[in-house]
């Protein structure tokens, strides 16, 4: 292109070559960065760690020595409790029921009930190896709000771990079923 060319082109349309380049590149990223950023509730740590002390005092007072975690949205985990005397697999069952009620957003005793009724489902145990589909993790949402997920493992029987994890969203003010504090 001759500079007589890029002159007349430039009348026409604007800068040309690298400049016209530079200045359509700049109006794009100006106008992503101008686009709102998502927001996601998250639940504060002091609110994590007085749940999981509950879920842990609930089941000591009723004798059974248990773990308990709790984890964000994304299945990270946010606070850890483990009574004196606790098994060792309560560690990692508290914190895989805790991770497969945040990523599947559903009562893990919900999810067993659903797999032995529907026993097709059978492969969701096998997602990944964080799923634990044992009763005793519960999602968490507050204000109508999903913010992550509290396990307990270590009781003698899922019921009582879920009975405990709901003892920790009551704590929290947490939605404890059909969405009711």
């Amino acid at each position: 292109m001759s500079d007589m060319d890029c002159t007349r082109l430039t009348r026409i349309a604007g800068p040309c070559g690298l400049c016209g380049l530079l200045l359509t590149l700049l109006a794009i990223a100006g106008a992503a960065v101008a686009k709102p950023l998502p927001t996601m509730p998250v639940l504060p740590l002091e609110l994590g760690q007085k749940a999981v002390l509950a879920a842990v005092s609930a089941c000591s007072a009723d004798g059974y020595r248990v773990s308990a975690a709790l984890v964000n949205r994304n299945g990270v985990l946010k606070a850890f409790a483990r009574a004196d005397g606790a098994g060792p697999h309560t560690v990692d069952s508290s914190r895989h029921k805790a991770y497969t009620a945040a990523s599947l957003r559903e009562s893990t005793a919900k999810l067993a009930t659903l797999i032995a009724k529907h026993p097709e489902l059978q492969a969701l145990r096998d997602m990944n190896a964080s799923i634990l589909i044992l009763a005793g993790g519960l999602p968490i949402r507050i204000a109508g709000e999903f913010v992550g997920g509290i396990g307990v493992g270590g009781a003698p029987g899922g019921h009582l771990d879920e009975r405990c994890a709901r003892a920790g969203l009551t704590a929290i003010e947490a939605e404890t079923a059909a969405g009711k504090p």
